[in-house]
């Protein structure tokens, strides 16, 4: 009997699992394997909401395994050495895994690789698991990655998607594997209060009760901040208990302007980790630098706190980054607002903003995070790098009753319609109870004035 070990990373599922159903291939017993990573730990990632999701996904698909006769194995380590030490407890010839874009996933890649063919040992790397399109399927002519979004969603249309895959019948696992006990989403500390419920059966919930009833007003709602009208699937994207071609074809005979402009969405995930996998170090540096001298220090640190706090005087920007605390997710327009005024109103480093947003975000993914603070920042691929977003014009525009900003400003309750969006012009500010909101900590003509006089410097 041959044994296989399906490596799991960032996709925690059965159904659509090409290294799984590969690994099942022919008379195999087979090791469903979950490694803790210590690497991920030490390098900041593993952030408390993201782990209480986690723990929500690895309970799920352990009981997804059980239902057909397995278990999930859980080791904590090096990721190498674990996944080594378990093909050898196992007696494995090969080792299954997902492809991954990311510096560090590489680097595990090639690091595991060399590994296990010192032991004899084959790796077997599988790709659109995480993605609907794999990076470099489709490239221009002139390059070995797609710049700008428009040319690589045309290309990216045309791709014929595999097939969706189902999930196994049964999963045979030989005796004897160790396991460490499976984590409780309790264990983390700082878990923000309202975190989503991972795993793929609540995964696979939301996308079925989404396409039924949500996906049809996307394309006019999709801004609607009070409306809350997103699919929310970006967690289980970012974990993998939904799979983005099952996603992709299921929205596609969905049919619609709606669906059209939400697989564009699911698009713009795969065009950035493109970009990363073609240039790692735009997680870390400007992909197109302007040579910005962003304030930091003392000069910055009372804005970046309050920026943090949700306290900086312009309500939807408070607004969005409180429901980022409490949720630990936040809706995307927000994302560009409360971004566009880190990066450019107050013209702070999008690391710093980027930074926090992966410290609380339960999807928060290296490539499109990242990636997505340049775009806003004006230092990765937008075509227009100095637009500078207003957040009291976007306010009234995408939340104007007011109603997002008083579902997370209590302090503005008591101001009426769109007026919640310039408090500081409310006429009687103690009757109208705004004692305890903050004045703007800065003017939106003087902080665009410093911005284009930096930037025309640079």
């Amino acid at each position: 009997m041959y044994v296989s070990v399906v490596l799991f990373t960032a996709d925690l599922r059965l159904h659509d699992h090409p290294p799984l159903r590969a690994a099942l291939d022919g008379p195999r017993q087979v090791v469903p394997l979950f490694v803790h990573d210590r690497g991920v730990a030490d390098a900041g990632f593993a952030a408390p909401n993201r782990l209480a999701f986690l723990a929500d996904c690895l309970r799920d698909l352990d009981a997804g395994l059980r239902e057909r006769g397995g278990r999930l194995v859980v080791r904590s380590g090096d990721v190498v050495a674990e996944v080594c030490k378990v093909a050898a407890e196992a007696d494995a010839d090969e080792v299954h895994m997902a492809a991954d874009v990311s510096a560090y996933a590489q680097l595990r890649e090639r690091r595991l690789r060399r590994a296990l063919e010192a032991g004899g040992r084959r790796l077997h790397v599988h790709e659109s698991v995480t993605t609907a399109v794999a990076p470099g399927a489709v490239t221009p002519a002139s390059s070995d990655h797609f710049a700008v979004f428009t040319p690589y969603f045309r290309q990216w249309s045309g791709q014929r998607l595999r097939d969706v895959l189902g999930a196994p019948r049964s999963v045979r696992v030989p005796p004897g594997i160790g396991s460490e006990d499976l984590p409780s989403r309790a264990s983390p500390a700082g878990v923000s209060p309202a975190v989503a419920a991972g795993g793929e059966t609540a995964g696979r919930r939301r996308l079925t009760a989404w396409l039924g009833s949500g996906v049809a007003a996307y394309v006019d709602r999709q801004d609607d901040l009070a409306g809350d009208a997103t699919s929310r699937l970006s967690p289980h994207l970012h974990f993998g208990t939904v799979s983005p071609v099952e996603l992709v074809h299921r929205a596609r005979r969905a049919g619609g302007p709606g669906a059209e402009a939400f697989v564009r969405q699911v698009a713009w995930r795969d065009f950035h980790r493109q970009v990363l996998a073609a240039r790692p170090a735009a997680a870390t540096a400007d992909y197109r630098t302007k040579r910005d001298r962003w304030r930091s220090g003392r000069a910055a640190g009372d804005d970046i706190a309050a920026w943090r706090e949700g306290r900086t005087g312009y309500p939807v920007v408070d607004a969005a980054m409180r429901q980022l605390l409490h949720e630990g997710w936040m809706h995307n327009r927000a994302r560009l607002l409360t971004a566009s005024f880190l990066a450019k109103t107050l013209y702070v480093d999008w690391r710093i903003g980027a930074r926090h947003f992966l410290e609380l975000l339960v999807d928060g993914d290296v490539a499109n995070n990242q990636l997505n603070w340049q775009w806003v920042a004006g230092t990765g691929t937008d075509t227009r790098p100095n637009r500078v977003l207003n957040p009291v014009t976007q306010g009234k525009r995408h939340d104007p009753d007011g109603a997002y900003v008083r579902r997370w400003v209590p302090e503005l309750r008591g101001v009426a319609g769109a007026a919640v969006h310039e408090p500081w012009k409310v006429p009687d500010r103690s009757r109208a109870g705004l004692e305890d909101y903050p004045d703007p900590i800065i003017d939106l003509a003087a902080g665009l004035a410093r911005f284009k006089q930096a930037r025309d410097r640079g």
